[in-house]
């Protein structure tokens, strides 16, 4: 089945979009087998098939790049005429090079990375299966279809933050001995990768009774059947369950995204390997949900604009996306271990591009919004792989996850000095020369003009997030390169350990992404109007949504004709005062930020709470882990073990015991004891009778 290719173009296009997630499916299968005669093979193998599959994708490029797309259905669960399929429309095909191409980048990496690892067969094994498995979820036709991609991204996740599952010290996140609310804050890589499980479980339930109840009504999960037909939507409507399904839905991709309130699982996932944080959470898994969304919400704004929905779903993701972005971004500013600061970034950044969607949803110019929430999730995945590959060489170097045992670095490390200033300023937004400043402010503009009465209220919180973003990148940056060398580092060198540039293997990977931050900055404006007009063509040719044409700025010089002149000063003025906090404090060393936060209560208790993480992580333990096994246990003492063991139990024992010493004693096996009791019975039955 093709929806606009045809022949043998067509062919190719459809061989190629099932190739994608096949490709690494297939190297996961053969990975143990090759392992068994050569550990080392395993890697070529696993770095052969990423570059495969991301060819497979760049196939697809010239025909998306055109609002071209390619379906194509085999026959799946006959019993309810169900189709397994792909869909390579513009969407899926950038987003499926976006997650090839990072994820051959990374693979390169770990080649170096876990160089010597004893489970390094279990490791590929584990990295091939979640990119397939991403690639499935991406090149999907239907919600099932993604559902099974989704518990697979999910498997692999869970194993690879418990990869290292000996538990050892050095594997563990968080500050050994440290307490919030009674609770230790220092988890294993075994207990994070457990909580990581059951916290998107909460989600993945969510997402699954969404889909059953779209299926109850509709009779399909497919996504271009569901657009096609909306009877099904008219008659959820009247029933009052359309927005319900749609926002449960959207529960998986806040499971899945770390999004609050289901966003706690991410922070301890630090404990797998960088590798697995730069592909897992920060360029792949964590943006399913951003992508289930963008493959929502033009359906629902669709349904929206046909006067079936209300607008309350994308009110829910643009107050969750919101509240995410600053409640991390918050916690970034404080954070001690390097992994952890890019994971709080992470999810933080994930909620602008929420954020943005969500507005978009409620503003007429739905283009402007969904535009500008994808390019954030390219140029974020860019840079922020980039950061956790660069921040892995820095533990592989100097065998610690905390920066204040850094410092100084910049001397030792130049290729990963330049390449982490190079994705920082990415990060922080830095004007004109990086993806993060044209996409920041795409969302800026889309929020701005969106003519929503929330509009000012959630600019703001955007603007003052980018301050903080800025601010503990400037910080993180003038930890580990900046300064006197930490007494960790000076310890190891005089134990005659030299601080080096990691391995070509590894910094050439990280160094690319970065690069890209800055090359693809330098003709963002451009980059985002290309991406802009395709999605005006794919939004109008497969939705129906229409762009509103816009009057170009005359204000502002002419190459920068069509950006908001609010959104542009709001941008440069973040970029300025969150650098300009971070250089102050942490590079030029001008003031101590120990001493600012102890000079007053209302600084030491602000940095408390945000250190403790709102104490929203302790509580969540306290209500769902603490509180249900002291309930479980005291079930256990007082009602199993005492009710039911020692009391029931023992009971029915002994009077089963003494019913059968009672009925023991009537067996003397004397004749006329036994002829006596009978003639006994059988007067009684008849002085009964007679009665």
């Amino acid at each position: 089945m093709a929806t606009e290719m045809l022949g043998f173009t067509f062919e190719v296009g459809a061989a190629s979009a099932w190739l994608i997630w096949i490709l690494p499916f297939v190297a996961a299968l053969i990975i143990p087998g090759i392992g068994k005669f050569s550990k080392h093979a395993t890697g070529y193998v696993a770095v052969g098939f990423a570059l495969m599959s991301a060819l497979s994708a760049a196939s697809l490029l010239p025909m998306a790049l055109e609002a071209h797309e390619v379906h194509d259905q085999i026959s799946w669960i006959h019993s309810i005429s169900l189709k397994a399929g792909v869909l390579a429309d513009p969407l899926s095909v950038i987003m499926a090079n976006v997650v090839g191409w990072i994820s051959f980048l990374i693979m390169i990496y770990s080649t170096g990375y876990m160089k010597g690892d004893k489970s390094i067969t279990r490791f590929w094994f584990w990295m091939m299966f979640f990119i397939g498995s991403m690639q499935l979820i991406v090149l999907s036709d239907n919600l099932l279809q993604v559902f099974f991609g989704w518990e697979g991204v999910g498997l692999a996740s869970y194993a690879l933050i418990s990869f290292w599952y000996r538990d050892k010290k050095k594997d563990h996140v968080g500050t050994e001995g440290r307490t919030v609310l009674g609770l230790l804050d220092y988890y294993s890589p075994t207990h994070a990768g457990m909580k990581a499980f059951i916290m998107t479980k909460v989600g993945d339930v969510m997402m699954i009774a969404g889909m059953l109840l779209i299926f109850l009504f509709a009779g399909t999960f497919g996504f271009r059947e569901l657009l096609h037909d909306a009877t099904w939507a008219t008659t959820m409507s009247s029933q009052g369950l359309l927005v319900p399904a749609f926002i449960l839905l959207f529960g998986g991709a806040v499971g899945k995204s770390a999004q609050f309130p289901l966003n706690e699982w991410l922070l301890e996932a630090m404990t797998g390997p960088t590798a697995v944080s730069a592909l897992i959470h920060a360029a792949t898994m964590v943006k399913a949900g951003v992508f289930l969304v963008m493959r929502l919400a033009p359906l629902v704004f669709a349904l929206s604009a046909a006067g079936i929905l209300a607008d309350q779903f994308f009110e829910i993701i643009l107050l969750v996306g919101a509240t995410t972005a600053l409640l991390l971004g918050l916690q970034g500013m404080v954070n001690s271990e390097i992994k952890k600061v890019l994971a709080y970034s992470t999810g933080s950044q994930i909620g602008y591009m929420m954020m943005v969607l969500g507005i978009a949803g409620l503003s007429q110019q739905f283009v402007n919004g969904y535009t500008a929430g994808f390019f954030h999730l390219i140029s974020h995945a860019m840079f922020k792989a980039s950061l956790f590959m660069a921040a892995g060489s820095l533990l592989h170097v100097v065998g610690s996850r905390f920066m204040t045992d850094m410092g100084g670095l910049r001397k030792n490390m130049k290729k990963t000095y330049a390449f982490m200033w190079a994705a920082g300023l990415g990060l922080m937004g830095a004007p004109f020369i990086t993806t993060g400043f044209w996409s920041k402010d795409s969302i800026f503009g889309a929020i701005y003009t969106s003519g929503h009465p929330w509009a000012i209220p959630i600019f703001a919180i955007a603007v003052l997030t980018a301050v903080i973003t800025a601010f503990y990148t400037t910080r993180m940056l003038g930890l580990v390169f900046f300064g006197s060398k930490s007494k960790h580092i000076q310890k190891m060198e005089e134990e005659g350990h030299h601080i080096h540039e990691a391995p070509l293997s590894m910094w050439v990977p990280y160094g690319i992404l970065a690069v890209l931050t800055i090359a693809i900055g330098l003709i963002g404006l451009s980059f985002e109007g290309g991406l802009h007009e395709l999605f005006t063509n794919y939004l109008e040719g497969t939705f129906g949504i229409h762009s509103v044409h816009e009057i170009e700025n005359s204000i502002l010089p002419g190459f920068l004709d069509g950006i908001n002149p609010v959104a542009l000063i709001a941008s440069l003025s973040a970029f300025a005062v969150g650098t300009g906090l971070g250089y102050v404090f942490y590079i030029g060393r001008w003031a101590d930020p120990v001493k600012f936060v102890n000079s007053n209560i209302f600084f030491s208790g602000i940095h408390k709470v945000i250190l403790n993480r709102f104490y929203l992580n302790a509580i969540v333990y306290w209500c769902f882990v603490v509180a249900p096994l002291w309930l479980s246990r005291g079930v256990f003492r007082y009602f199993e073990k005492t009710a039911i063991e020692y009391g029931m139990n023992d009971g029915v024992q002994k009077a089963v015991g003494w019913s059968a010493r009672v009925i023991q004693g009537t067996q003397t096996g004397v004749t006329q004891s036994y002829l006596f009791v009978f003639g006994a019975g059988l007067l009684f039955v008849v002085l009964i009778l007679l009665i």
